[in-house]
């Protein structure tokens, strides 16, 4: 029995076309951006979904606003320090320190406004703690992934 459900399996490998993408050495599949660019979108989205509805004043809503824009760019910011770095593209000590220093004090910002945010429930807390991570992290991804598919192109 098993021999004919691996002749099956075989027959239907070999029947079915296969199409192939060609990616540029280096580059990342389209899978791999695709899952990316949607953390990205999912992250921010339920952040920014989740202040929209919730019950805090508007100079919270803004804080916690500020927080995502700041570590976001705080983040993308210290992905193309440390890839440049890494490429032996000149970054400057200050600039470099700079990049960490605004993605430390993005997350420590975060952490303190939820530790002391009376308003909020803790599960409420951990909802904004986790989009807050999400989005960080994909877009970091985000633009490892735009790097990776430019250099693979340039080295075309």
């Amino acid at each position: 029995m098993l021999d004919n459900k691996e002749d099956l399996f075989e027959k239907e490998k070999q029947s079915e076309p296969r199409v192939r993408v060609e990616r540029k050495n280096g580059e990342p599949t389209a899978a791999f951006k695709g899952a990316s660019i949607a953390a990205l979108l999912i992250g921010v989205s339920a952040y920014l979904i989740g202040l929209f509805n919730a019950t805090m004043e508007l100079n919270e809503k803004g804080y916690y606003f500020a927080i995502l824009v700041f570590g976001l760019y705080a983040s993308v910011s210290l992905q193309k320090a440390v890839r440049d770095k890494d490429e032996g593209v000149p970054v400057t000590n200050i600039y470099y320190g700079i990049s960490w220093f605004a993605l430390i004090v993005a997350i420590l910002l975060m952490g303190i406004g939820l530790y002391n945010a009376g308003s909020i429930v803790l599960s409420e807390k951990g909802f904004y703690a986790m989009a807050f991570v999400l989005s960080v992290f994909a877009a970091i991804t985000v633009q490892k992934n735009v790097r990776d598919t430019q250099k693979a192109r340039e080295m075309d």
